[in-house]
């Protein structure tokens, strides 16, 4: 993996980010950071309408599919997550619940756990020189996890800023 942009690019693709996002996405985005995850970290679960707020911001088109889960496993499942030490078990649990991939996973720990996950999609990934993948797995996300805390560190900049930069860069580029 390596960084298609100069690395003190990050702060000011950032900014543009932010600068550019629609009314949309602002409104999901102040909603998940403002209200879905601080309730997930004093109650230890996510409710149904929360877990669809954080889909409806990653994967508008898998809404159906998000609406099937059960209330009571989304609960199940973002508990569980809360409490496991295992890193693969914390994403791989996502996946469990209809209309959950990989990227949609990496978005409920990108924001349940600040500063310590990135979020892997295409355009991130392209960012970095990855192709988009045929299939996610486990050791591409570790991989690329790993990369970016590397890299947030060498930048001194969060992880929620290099995603944003990431994510900026390839819709600008690609």
């Amino acid at each position: 993996m390596k960084l298609r942009f100069p690395i003190d690019q990050i702060r000011e693709l950032s900014k543009r980010y932010i600068d550019e996002l629609g009314s949309r996405d602002r409104k999901l985005t102040d909603a998940i950071t403002n209200s879905v995850f601080p309730s997930y970290k004093r109650k230890g679960y996510l409710t149904k309408a929360e877990f669809l707020t954080v889909c409806a911001w990653k994967t508008p088109r898998s809404r159906p599919r998000c609406e099937s889960n059960d209330e009571e496993f989304i609960k199940e499942i973002s508990r569980l997550v809360k409490k496991t030490a295992s890193e693969r078990l914390r994403v791989e649990a996502w996946t469990l619940l209809s209309g959950v991939k990989w990227p949609t996973a990496s978005v409920f720990l990108h924001f349940a756990y600040p500063g310590k996950y990135p979020i892997m999609d295409f355009r991130a990934l392209w960012s970095v020189n990855v192709p988009k993948p045929s299939q996610y797995s486990f050791e591409l996300w570790e991989k690329y996890t790993k990369f970016c805390r590397s890299l947030a560190e060498e930048a001194a900049v969060s992880m929620r800023m290099l995603d944003q930069a990431l994510w900026k860069y390839s819709q600008l580029h690609k």
